[in-house]
């Protein structure tokens, strides 16, 4: 065969070898853009939906921090209301009356109360939003060393701020790191699309291959984020529950504090009308019904403060004392994944113990 003939079957079959190595490049950077595509939009669509989750949990928490601290507030108004009509009381029938609550649980509530309007005053130039979070989540657990140092927390505006947040939750962490994943697939699924000028068709099958493997290890990576997502929505609704319940639990008992809260009010505005007419006004004064009314009313916010102080999230305890952080918030226990442990049990326990004591009053 003529050599020019020889070389110019040759140089057709290396054509035909390149066009080949080209076109199979070519597939394979397709199948690349389409793998980093569809993992892209399986992140995105589940990022959304633990978003979505992430927002009904933290206001969860407000609404319940929110009624924790009125509650609290209330609790202080009772106590400064049975004070006055017990002085009274004392003053009209000459002798010294007491009510039967023990010692500790009035000290409960006092530290209570005087915890939550603490908090209120500090939200007043704050705004009650993220403050009202943070104390759901720890400051019914604050206020359990109070009694034992005698100190209230007054203030929870530095936890608030810097802790009542869904990373507190073990929420935040989880985005950032899905956040930087998914800048990852953006940029690498630019590079795949971006035009790739290539003389030699093996070079260009090569950068295939090499694009093929990185939109692989994607995938991957994206499965592993989307499967820790589901995990954290699925603990979002698990939160969520057990949130509702305490509100329920608390809202039920409330409506019977208020109760006797409103007697006490009613004996209250009688007195002060008897007061301005210049009636006799230990005629309003029946010993028996408004001690009565005292005690059902702190037996029945010592139970709301049991459920109060019963931690949503379990806590890291040292010789029997809850242990405090570097940020100077309750240490919350982990588990495998970094996620806070939710504690369920012991609210389970709380309420039905609070519910069966309630209904003696």
């Amino acid at each position: 065969m003529p050599l020019p003939l020889i070389i110019g079957v040759a140089a057709l079959g290396a054509a035909a070898f390149g066009a080949k190595k080209g076109y199979d490049g070519y597939q394979k950077h397709s199948e690349a853009d389409e793998i980093v595509d569809n993992a892209e939009k399986k992140y995105r669509t589940h990022k959304n939906v633990f978003e979505s989750h992430e927002e009904k949990t933290t206001n969860a928490f407000t609404e319940l921090g929110t009624q924790e601290l009125d509650i609290g507030k209330q609790f202080n108004e009772f106590n400064e209301l049975a004070t006055e009509l017990l002085e009274k009381l004392n003053n009209a029938s000459g002798k010294r009356l007491a009510i039967n609550i023990p010692a500790h649980k009035l000290q409960k509530i006092e530290n209570y109360s005087y915890t939550a309007v603490g908090v209120l005053g500090t939200a007043a130039g704050a705004g009650i939003g993220g403050i009202a979070a943070g104390f759901a989540v720890y400051g019914g657990v604050m206020t359990l060393g109070a009694a034992s140092t005698g100190t209230a927390i007054a203030s929870l505006s530095g936890v608030a701020a810097t802790n009542a947040t869904l990373a507190a939750i073990g929420g935040g962490s989880l985005a950032t790191g899905g956040l930087g994943m998914a800048g990852g697939t953006a940029i690498l699924g630019g590079a795949v699309a971006a035009p790739i000028l290539a003389i030699a068709g093996w070079a260009y099958d090569k950068h295939g291959e090499e694009s093929l493997d990185n939109a692989r290890k994607i995938r991957r990576e994206v499965n592993e984020a989307v499967e820790k997502l589901e995990t954290m929505s699925n603990q979002h609704l698990e939160i969520q529950a057990y949130i509702s319940k305490v509100k329920d639990a608390i809202d039920a008992i409330y409506i019977q504090f208020e109760e006797y809260f409103d007697s006490l009010r009613l004996v209250s505005r009688v007195i002060k009308n008897a007061q301005k007419t210049g009636a006799n006004v230990s005629e309003n004064l029946k010993d028996d019904s408004i001690i009565t009314d005292i005690e059902n009313g702190y037996a029945l916010a010592a139970i709301i403060v049991d459920i109060i102080e019963t931690p949503i999230f379990k806590v890291n305890k040292k010789d029997d004392q809850v242990v405090i952080d570097e940020n100077g918030a309750p240490s919350l226990q982990t588990d495998k994944d970094g996620f806070n442990i939710l504690n369920s049990d012991e609210i389970d326990v709380a309420i039905s113990n609070a519910n069966s004591e309630a209904a003696k009053y």
